[in-house]
């Protein structure tokens, strides 16, 4: 185990339609012993402001809440490349209407209950799989998410982008440590009608178990008061997904010369799927 590289950790709620109302949030902050401050909360509300933003950057390690690869079922069965790079500038070509469309006609041809392939890492986190194109819509975040962490210089360890990159991009998932600090209690909606005191209360017993540091991770998040009532009044969930984020970035951080990729990523993990970090 290891302390962090040079440069910030960053937590990465994402969007693939970003706008005004619902824009991309980037938790900002470092690692010190145990305690995972949370400096700043940065905004994006175009998708090429986020990733000039993260190539302005010279170094940083971060989770990013959106797949890094497709099912390796799916893409031998399409025919698409084997390579990871190859298969995501194949990808990033098609439309989200050739996708939806390619995805669903494979889907139709499998029985009930196993409409979908899944990654490997889908298991252990209890993730969707990534080539849905609705509720989640994670098959659109991967396609305007990835390109665009290559375009900014990162490498994504286990898969690819700029060797020798300082820029680090890991794949998070701020469900996967809401489940261990609450259970599968709903704790945020972007319908307003859903914004219910349950869910606000969800949302403070959730920061509050960030603070006390009661995940398996064995990291606090340290925060100031206004930040920590922005993270529960957000009934969108946004900032407090960032943040969720941000804590599996400063694992990840602190395993960077782990065996294999790295960043406590597996040392088997498939190099065309890639993995969930903290999974």
């Amino acid at each position: 185990m290891t302390h962090a590289p040079p440069g910030p950790l960053l937590g990465c709620d994402f969007s693939s339609a970003p706008s005004r109302r619902k824009p991309i949030v980037v938790a900002v902050g470092r690692l010190r012993d145990d305690e995972v401050h949370l400096d700043r909360l940065e905004t994006f509300v175009t998708l090429d402001a986020w990733q000039h933003w993260l190539a302005a950057q010279p170094a940083w390690v971060g989770a990013f809440d959106f797949p890094f690869g497709l099912p390796r079922e799916l893409v031998e069965a399409l025919g698409w490349p084997l390579e990871w790079e190859a298969c995501m500038r194949h990808y990033a070509a098609l439309t989200r209407q050739e996708i939806r469309r390619t995805f669903a006609g494979f889907c139709a041809g499998r029985p009930v209950g196993g409409k979908f392939a899944h990654r490997r890492t889908d298991g252990p986190a209890a993730a969707s799989p990534s080539m849905k194109w609705v509720n989640p819509p994670v098959a659109y975040m991967l396609h305007a998410g990835v390109p665009r962490l290559l375009a900014a210089g990162a490498r994504l360890p286990g898969l690819g982008g700029a060797a020798g990159s300082g820029r680090i991009a890991l794949e998070g998932y701020p469900g996967l440590l809401a489940r261990e600090l609450i259970g599968r209690r709903s704790y945020k909606s972007d319908d307003r009608a859903r914004q219910t005191a349950e869910r606000l209360d969800a949302r403070r017993e959730l920061l509050q178990g960030l603070q006390a540091g009661r995940s398996r991770l064995g990291l606090r998040l340290a925060l100031s008061r206004p930040h920590a009532q922005a993270l529960a009044a957000d009934a969108s969930g946004d900032r407090l997904d960032a943040a969720l984020c941000l804590v599996e970035a400063a694992w990840g951080a602190r395993r960077a010369d782990s065996p294999g990729p790295g960043f406590g990523l597996p040392q088997g993990l498939d190099p065309l799927e890639g993995w969930i970090v903290c999974a």
